[in-house]
């Protein structure tokens, strides 16, 4: 990705109790949100937490789905309209609620 791109990063944190289906994600939803997004979504990564800083320690994450776009109005302008379909579908991979963060590319 290049610099000043906007990343929007959707975590999912680990625990107890908390399911996180990867190949759901990685083969169903991650391809319907980019039909939803369309050409203002430039790329998308995934990615499978394995552990912690620590030997042996459980990852913080389950799971990081990345969106890039062009700007954080494109972001907007391409999840607005789909957000209520691309949220309604966590249910189906995951009973975790994501954390999401905008960033920019540096």
């Amino acid at each position: 990705m290049k610099k000043g791109m906007t990343k929007v990063s959707v975590l999912y944190p680990n625990g107890d109790n908390k399911i996180f289906d990867i190949d759901y994600y990685c083969n169903i939803h991650l391809p319907m949100v980019g039909a939803l997004l369309g050409e203002l979504l430039k790329g998308a990564t995934v990615e499978k937490g394995l552990g912690g800083g620590a030997p042996g320690s459980t990852a913080p994450f389950a799971g990081m789905g990345n969106l890039y776009f062009d700007s954080v109005e494109d972001f907007e302008a391409a999840f607005g309209p789909n957000a209520e379909k691309i949220m309604g579908d966590l249910p189906n991979f995951t009973n975790i609620e994501p954390i999401i963060q905008i960033s920019e590319v540096m």
